[in-house]
């Protein structure tokens, strides 16, 4: 088979072990990951078209490095606008009932918290991290931890020390991917969620283990969203597929979605019939 022989060739110069490698570690519990698909409302629907038609208009009619930028612009519309209006618009308006992703996650952060349990929501956009932050305090009552990059590192290491050591912290701790995917320890939480989709595995793996590491005594549950019908679904099937030869080989970046055709992009960005609710 082609993956094997490639992977004979290239094994040499790979320095790569995991977590799971019973010679790694033999006491480290499990981890189940599971995808929590959503629907649009109706307003994130009408936005969702509309961005959709503006940017193929602009993809088309751009090409080299013109059309990357083209191309990132729209992925991060759509991702915004999946993940909340009042994200997209920047508006500073209400967020109840706007968003079925962000109604879902408060619907399982409140079984979290009946659990007794804590968790972590990483967020790859920071503007997104304090909405969730917002919404949560008020929907739920709790108190809530925001750590991105703008935090001071005494801040920081105080948001750390309270949700690790402290039993009357903060239970929900949200994260920006990029200030909260790498080198903590926050293994009291057994929940991690993926609120948006940094499609990259590797990222979104670094981000999963501030919980799910050495000194981690229960089970992990992690939840990846993504909004069904959109373009979260269709690149989380193209990831999928990517994800199975980098893991047979090496781990790849996320570049690639700027290298698609027209046509290609058009099938990813388009909406689904299904993904709006009813």
């Amino acid at each position: 088979m082609a993956t094997d022989e490639l992977r004979r060739l290239v094994e040499p110069f790979v320095l790569r072990r995991v977590k799971t490698d019973p010679t790694v570690i033999k006491d480290l519990p499990s981890k189940n990951e599971m995808k929590v698909y959503c629907t649009l409302t109706q307003e994130q629907g009408t936005l969702y078209q509309a961005v959709v038609q503006d940017s193929l208009e602009r993809i088309e009619a751009s090409d080299g490095i013109g059309r990357k930028g083209e191309v990132l612009a729209a992925l991060t519309r759509l991702k915004q606008i999946c993940n909340h209006p009042a994200h997209f618009l920047g508006d500073g308006s209400s967020l109840i009932e706007r968003s079925g992703k962000l109604t879902r996650l408060t619907e399982m952060l409140e079984e979290v918290l009946a659990e007794g349990d804590r968790a972590l929501v990483f967020t790859q956009y920071a503007k997104m991290g304090k909405l969730i932050e917002r919404h949560v305090r008020e929907m739920l009552a709790v108190d809530v931890s925001f750590l991105h990059g703008a935090v001071p590192s005494a801040e920081r290491e105080r948001m750390i020390t309270e949700f690790q050591e402290d039993p009357s912290g903060p239970p929900i701790f949200v994260l920006s991917l990029k200030a909260g995917g790498f080198g903590l320890n926050l293994t009291q939480a057994r929940h991690v969620f993926h609120f948006d989709r940094w499609w990259n595995p590797a990222v979104e793996d670094q981000a999963t283990d501030r919980a799910f590491r050495i000194g981690q005594t229960r089970s992990v549950a992690v939840y990846k969203f993504i909004c069904a019908g959109t373009i979260e679904e269709r690149v989380d099937e193209l990831a999928e597929r990517k994800k199975e030869l980098a893991d047979a080989v090496i781990r790849s970046g996320e570049g690639w979605l700027t290298e698609l055709t027209t046509d290609s992009l058009r099938d990813l960005f388009e909406l689904r019939t299904e993904a709006i609710e009813t």
